[in-house]
């Protein structure tokens, strides 16, 4: 249950190094906020590139700036200028560097807890479990809605998301229509995160399937491919409303972690080789979502 408090970047929860530069995070409800300082030469590619072994940025930024500016390149050379007061979302795959003679400081509300850290996608492929979660029955409620009124609500479901699946350690891939996708390192904490977004969602009025799967994938850019992506959404697919499904590879990798599951039997999921057994997740006890 949401409670009134406050925290202090005075006494900040952890202060991270960044090269020419410092992040301080502190943990309030499920999010980590953080306050960056950048000093002027400091440069994402030169600072932390090397650090972390890749070439751009793969966190997903969304905050305020509060004072000095910021050149932001993506990937596909598009670029925008930060300045103060400026709100922002800046996607992952870019580089960015303080322009000018003036420290650059930022709150970010979404992005901040994996920045500065190695992370497995900073090679080719690594394994890493799936998720997809979309919303059921979309079209018929954006069109008894109304498009400002679903897009409010979509907004406050996609945030509500963010925020759960950074609590359990996931890193945002993207949204798809109505659909959210995020990659884990723990495929028991995947299996978390779909379970307290589908709470979130429910809060809202609005109800959810998901499906997980673990397999290789590939990093480009701000986007992940590979055949385990296209199994993790036939996966999601099969669920019904309100249903958590995961497939015979991420089963194995649940053992241990107090979570009860449900053989569904095998499924023929389009564009997989073979028939797949899914198994859904059973609700947990009362004590046991932590």
């Amino acid at each position: 249950m949401p409670k009134l408090q406050r925290r202090n970047f005075s006494q900040p929860d952890e202060v991270r190094d960044i090269g020419r530069g410092v992040l301080q995070i502190v943990e309030i409800a499920d999010s980590a906020i953080g306050k960056i300082a950048y000093e002027p030469g400091w440069r994402w590619s030169v600072d932390i590139g090397p650090r972390v072994g890749a070439a751009l940025c793969e966190v997903h930024h969304v905050g305020v700036v509060i004072s000095g500016r910021l050149q932001i390149e993506m990937g596909d050379g598009s670029t925008m200028m930060l300045g103060p007061d400026d709100a922002f979302e800046v996607p992952p795959g870019h580089d960015a560097w303080v322009v000018g003679n003036e420290p650059f400081i930022s709150i970010d509300t979404v992005g901040r807890r994996h920045f500065g850290l190695a992370v497995g996608h900073a090679v080719d492929r690594y394994l890493a479990t799936i998720l997809f979660i979309d919303i059921v029955g979309s079209t018929e409620l954006a069109q008894r809605l109304g498009d400002r009124a679903w897009r409010d609500l979509l907004g406050e479901h996609n945030a509500a998301a963010r925020r759960m699946i950074d609590r359990h350690r996931g890193v945002e891939v993207g949204t798809i229509g109505d659909g959210y996708v995020a990659t884990f390192n723990s495929p028991a904490h995947g299996v978390l995160a779909a379970i307290d977004v589908g709470g979130t969602a429910l809060a809202l009025g609005l109800h959810v399937r998901a499906g997980l799967h673990t397999g290789e994938v590939e990093r480009a850019g701000d986007d992940v491919r590979g055949i385990a992506v296209h199994h993790a959404a036939r996966v999601a697919g099969a669920a019904a409303s309100g249903e958590i499904l995961v497939s015979s590879a991420t089963k194995p990798h649940l053992a241990g972690a107090g979570l009860r599951l449900e053989s569904t039997g095998r499924h023929e999921l389009k564009g997989i080789d073979e028939p797949d057994e899914l198994f859904r997740i059973l609700p947990l006890a009362a004590d046991s979502s932590g």
